[in-house]
């Protein structure tokens, strides 16, 4: 797991909210599976010398050994990615595709190949992501604070009503920009609060309050319906990290669904 930590890089982006992030596969390759987990973003990953697109998963995806592939990428806040896309987050909702399923193959062609020739990778991709965004503009507004309150522990309701939003209107909205519906969305990101609160080393039972769980119990039931596993055996396997997220989003048709990596 230390070695799998230091192959793993990752640094905010100047795209609001995105983090780029590298993983160096070692050689030979490891031989460990990974589990990535639910948490509400999409990915745009450069690897092997494609382009694929990590959808929102709504569960955990499990990425063989032999497909975790050296990558650079940069991971979108939730609802940012379909703006920069033109594609509905829910098109790609627990699947894995390759850009060039989604745009015209000769643009990706030239996009790939600018990204194989860069001395950074990662850089030219993040590039290509904020010049995108400036073409398209930025999520709407009420997009964004969705998945603020959202994030912040607020009520589907309550979110709904400060955006201004009605309940039909708001999962519309939600498919569109997150993949789910708000409901689904604010269990992802709440099991993802918790974790990062259990990674800070607080008990399981105060980090699924301040989580905003109602208990350790409930906790445990997300856990197991979101990814697939217990507290106990995903910590135990040690810090789990991005590399598992690196692995995952360098395969293709899978988001979120079932890949390979070309």
């Amino acid at each position: 797991m230390a070695e799998e930590q230091q192959r793993y890089r990752e640094r905010p982006s100047e795209l609001p909210g995105a983090v780029v992030w590298t993983w160096d596969a070692p050689a030979p390759p490891l031989r460990t599976a990974r589990s990535v987990l639910p948490d509400g973003c999409m990915d745009l990953i450069w690897t092997g010398g494609r382009i694929v697109v990590a959808g929102p998963d709504t569960h955990a995806f499990e990425v063989e050994a032999e497909n975790r592939a050296s990558c650079a990428a940069i991971r979108f806040a939730p609802g940012t990615a379909p703006v920069l896309l033109g594609v509905p987050a829910h098109e790609l909702r627990d699947h894995r595709a390759a850009l060039a399923d989604l745009w015209p193959a000769a643009t990706v062609r030239r996009l790939t190949e600018r990204i194989d020739e860069a001395p950074d990778p990662a850089a030219a991709l993040e590039r290509f992501a904020l010049d995108r965004i400036a073409a398209t503009g930025p999520p709407d507004p009420r997009t964004v604070a969705v998945a603020e309150g959202l994030r912040r522990g607020r009520t589907v309701a309550a979110t709904a009503a400060e955006a201004g939003l009605g309940a039909r209107q708001l999962h519309r909205r939600s498919l569109s920009a997150f993949g789910y519906g708000p409901k689904t969305l604010a269990r992802v990101l709440r099991l993802q609060r918790a974790l990062e609160l259990v990674r800070t080393g607080l008990p399981y039972a105060e980090a699924a309050c301040a989580a905003g769980c109602t208990d350790q119990a409930h906790l445990a039931r997300e856990m197991r319906d979101l990814a697939g596993t217990t507290l106990g055996t995903y910590f135990s396997a040690g810090e789990p990290g991005e590399p598992a997220d690196a692995a995952a989003n360098s395969e293709t048709p899978h988001p979120s669904g079932s890949s390979t990596t070309a």
